[in-house]
């Protein structure tokens, strides 16, 4: 039976439309998942997103530990920020990709995706074992995760709280009490707009979402599901575990070497990364635009001079842009912007060209 959040009984008394996702029944849509994106492009969305794992790191030797077993350098985070990381293989291919988040000195929080909870806590815990001093436990219980996400948001937000979330930066988080639930702020998200994470007890997280629908109600704010949270996610360019990255992707091939702490000396997958960094980077994940009528969905063949030589790894019709887009790999000579190829709607090919990535940036406000 799939697991579920502490929302549960809350999305299906709204009327939310549930789907299985990554174990958990969660909402894909409440009043349509193309209203719902463009709520959130104008003013506001509340998503649950409480079906994401929480792993804690902890211990003299937490940061050494943390520093093999993720790809970005923590070293450079000072408690109070967090760094988009990933998990790697030696072969620097993704075990997942994540958000860690410095709490103190020698404590950090790894938020990973539902899906792979299980799978990375053993990954990090058989391999922390090796540093002494580094404590590794499975905290996902503890937590429910709501984001506001939108322009609206701050406003939304700024009333249910003593935080002083103009001052909260970027990838930056502060503790505090949110409608008088002690909890934790981020400013982070997956939509590409400016938002905020709030972390809460599983037990008040009803409260808080209730609070939040309250507050936002004057700017416009609606609950939203999976359905928006993923076209949102897409138009910003942003990578979907068990689309664009899982064991057979590289970080480099996923043309997310940003992520990379190439300062450090070594961590798992970092003479794999070197290797392609030097030269031997066959594939890289680009973003694309149909320019035939359509729409390109996941798994559709991609083809190049008549060749299948890849996937779809995402495509929709963007409610934004009103463009059917998507992203696939393609070998190096054919990732510049404007090469155009063909990909299979159906058994009828239709044409695409490179376009850069993210489709969607917004607008400066």
């Amino acid at each position: 039976m799939p697991k579920k959040t502490s929302l549960h009984a809350r999305h299906v008394a709204s009327g939310a439309k549930m789907v299985e996702f990554g174990g958990w029944d969660m909402p894909l849509e409440y009043a349509g998942i193309t209203q719902e994106h463009l709520a959130v492009r104008a003013s506001a969305g509340l998503f649950d997103v409480s079906h994401m794992g929480e792993i804690e790191i902890a211990g003299k030797d937490a940061l050494a530990a943390v520093q093999s077993i993720f790809c970005n350098d923590a070293a450079k985070l000072e408690p109070g920020q967090a760094q988009y990381s990933a998990i790697l293989t030696e072969l620097g291919t993704f075990v997942d990709d994540v958000i860690v988040y410095r709490l103190r000195s020698d404590h950090f929080l790894v938020v990973v995706n539902a899906s792979n909870t299980f799978k990375d806590y053993g990954w990090i815990a058989a391999r922390a074992g090796s540093f002494g001093d580094a404590v590794v436990f499975d905290a996902t219980s503890r937590y429910a995760l709501l984001a506001v996400q939108g322009p609206a948001s701050a406003a939304i937000v700024q009333p249910l709280t003593g935080v002083d979330l103009a001052s909260l930066k970027y990838y930056n988080f502060a503790h505090g009490e949110f409608a008088n639930v002690r909890g934790t702020v981020s400013r982070t998200g997956y939509t590409g707009e400016d938002g905020f994470e709030i972390f809460v007890p599983p037990q008040q997280a009803d409260r808080v979402w209730q609070a939040v629908l309250a507050s936002g109600e004057p700017h416009g704010l609606i609950p939203c599901g999976l359905g928006a949270r993923d076209t949102l996610r897409l138009e910003a360019g942003m990578r979907l575990y068990g689309h664009e990255i899982d064991e057979t992707t590289s970080v480099l091939e996923a043309d997310l070497g940003w992520i990379v702490g190439w300062q450090k000396d070594q961590f798992i997958g970092s003479d794999a990364l070197r290797a392609q960094k030097s030269g031997v980077l066959t594939r890289k994940l680009v973003g694309f635009e149909l320019t035939d009528p359509g729409v390109a969905r996941h798994g559709y063949d991609v083809y190049v001079d008549g060749s299948p030589i890849s996937k779809v790894t995402s495509g929709t019709q963007t409610p934004t842009m009103k463009k059917s887009i998507g992203m696939t790999y393609v070998p190096i000579a054919f990732a510049g912007h404007g090469e155009d190829f063909a990909i299979d709607i159906r058994g009828r090919r239709a044409s695409a060209r490179v376009v850069p990535l993210p489709f969607y940036k917004r607008p400066r406000r």
